[in-house]
C-alpha cells in the first residue's frame, strides 16, 4: 500500500477514533523516524470498556475500507491497545499509560497530520478480468 493510502487510512481511523469520544486524537507522519511504519495514531479511552470501544470502531472503519489489520496485540491489554496495519500503527491508551509512555516524546520530530475536516476516499472496487475457458 502507498504512503498516501495510509495517510487516507490514518485519516480514516482518526475520525473513527473521535466519533467514539476518544480524547487528544494525535496523528503523526513518523516515516522519517520509524523504520516500521509511515504513520501512527495515538488516541487516549477513559477506561476499559472504552479502549474495546474505540479499538473496535477503528477495525470496523478499516474492514469498510477493505484494509485488515496485520496483526494485533495479545494478549489484550487493559491499559494500551496497539493495532498493527503495516505502513500505520495505532495505540488507544489510557490516560496513565500515555503519560507514562510519551510516544509522541519518541517521535518528537514527526510532522503532525491534520485530519479533522479531512475527506476520506473509498478505494474503488477492483474488478476481476474474466477468463474464457476453452
Amino acid at each position: 500500500m502507498a504512503s498516501r493510502n495510509f495517510k487516507n487510512l490514518s485519516v480514516a481511523l482518526a475520525i473513527a477514533a473521535s466519533d467514539k469520544k476518544a480524547e487528544h486524537i494525535s496523528l503523526l507522519h513518523v516515516g522519517k523516524q520509524s523504520p516500521v511504519a509511515d504513520y501512527m495514531l495515538v488516541a487516549t479511552a477513559s477506561s476499559r470498556p472504552h479502549l474495546e470501544a474505540v479499538e473496535d470502531a477503528i477495525v470496523k472503519a478499516a474492514k469498510e475500507l477493505g484494509i485488515p489489520p496485520v496483526r494485533r496485540a495479545r494478549p489484550k491489554s487493559d491499559q494500551w491497545r496497539v493495532i498493527d496495519y503495516g505502513g500505520l500503527i495505532v495505540h488507544v491508551m489510557t490516560p496513565e499509560s500515555r503519560q507514562h509512555y510519551a510516544l509522541e516524546k519518541l517521535f518528537d520530530q514527526a510532522k503532525l497530520v491534520e485530519w479533522e475536516g479531512a475527506a476520506v476516499h473509498k478505494p474503488k472496487p477492483v474488478k476481476k478480468a474474466l477468463r474464457k475457458h476453452g
